[in-house]
């Protein structure tokens, strides 16, 4: 899987709402760091006044050393609605520059199917085309990740599965429930206990005709889920997936609505460490 893949898969992640608890918007801020450097910023607003209903938008760019590899700044978001727990999205879009080029993707879901209205570059990249067949019943991937957190709003539980197409490639995304940790602190990041949900993405479309076999294999992450102040919904407080360049990526919650975030963590002060789960590595150490 590719490094834009990755970041994908780990905004995928961090674009998580769930039943509204709060009429406000919730607006956080995130580091994502590998190898000890900071390589990308993002901000997500996440729109959650209305039980039926959801939107996300988000911006991120890269930073320090990872503007190396290609420097990328975007911005875009979904809007959807909930129909029987499941997330239907009703217009996805996003633009920005990868490389100094100019990205753009706009797809709509007549029907409840994407159409892709706007992509730009319109070669995709020299990838192969994605059929009408693996597109259908996929969503994109914020909309995967808002489904998966009304499902840990609902009864606790991050257990689902969900086809993710964002105008380019096919991801098959399974997520299942592993626990509950104690996340310790770093800096001004988010810290006390979450539930602990392990992921899997793999694409199965919208190859490179140069792509190696690593990019068909399954890749792993964790995200640990909270509420990141008394009374606002859970949203990843703390992620972690592969990446082919710095090793692993680790994203951390390091503002709400303006407020640092290890300050707003209502079980911060538990004196229980870690759940009976046990807390991995990733849960506790510092970048």
């Amino acid at each position: 899987m590719s490094f834009s893949a990755r970041m994908a898969l780990c905004l995928a992640a961090l674009a998580a709402c769930s039943a509204p608890a709060v009429a406000e918007p919730l607006r956080a801020i995130y580091s994502i760091r590998g190898g000890g450097l900071q390589v990308m910023q993002v901000e997500a607003v996440f729109e959650l006044d209305q039980p039926a209903r959801y939107s996300i938008r988000a911006q991120w760019r890269t930073t320090g050393m990872a503007r190396l590899f290609g420097g990328a700044e975007f911005s875009g978001g979904t809007e959807g609605r909930f129909v029987g727990g499941e997330a239907r999205p009703t217009r996805y879009a996003v633009e920005g520059t990868w490389r100094g080029e100019r990205r753009q993707t706009v797809l709509d879901y007549p029907g409840g199917q994407p159409v892709l209205r706007v992509r730009l570059p319109p070669d995709n990249d020299g990838r192969e085309p994605v059929s009408e067949a693996m597109m259908r019943g996929t969503i994109d991937q914020f909309s995967a990740v808002a489904q998966l957190s009304r499902m840990i709003a609902t009864n606790g539980r991050c257990d689902g599965q969900a086809g993710i197409y964002e105008g380019v490639r096919v991801v098959r995304m399974q997520a299942r429930t592993a626990g509950r940790d104690r996340i310790f602190p770093w800096s001004t990041a988010w810290t006390g206990e979450a539930t602990r949900c392990s992921f899997t993405g793999q694409q199965v479309a919208g190859f490179k005709a140069d792509d190696d076999a690593r990019v068909r294999e399954p890749q792993e992450g964790t995200a640990w889920m909270a509420s990141p102040r008394p009374g606002a919904p859970p949203i990843p407080v703390r992620v972690e997936v592969p990446s082919r360049l710095f090793g692993s990526l680790t994203v951390y919650l390091m503002e709400v609505d303006g407020v640092a975030a290890n300050a707003l963590a209502s079980n911060a002060g538990s004196s229980d460490a870690r759940s009976a789960t046990g807390a991995p590595p990733a849960a506790s150490r510092a970048p």
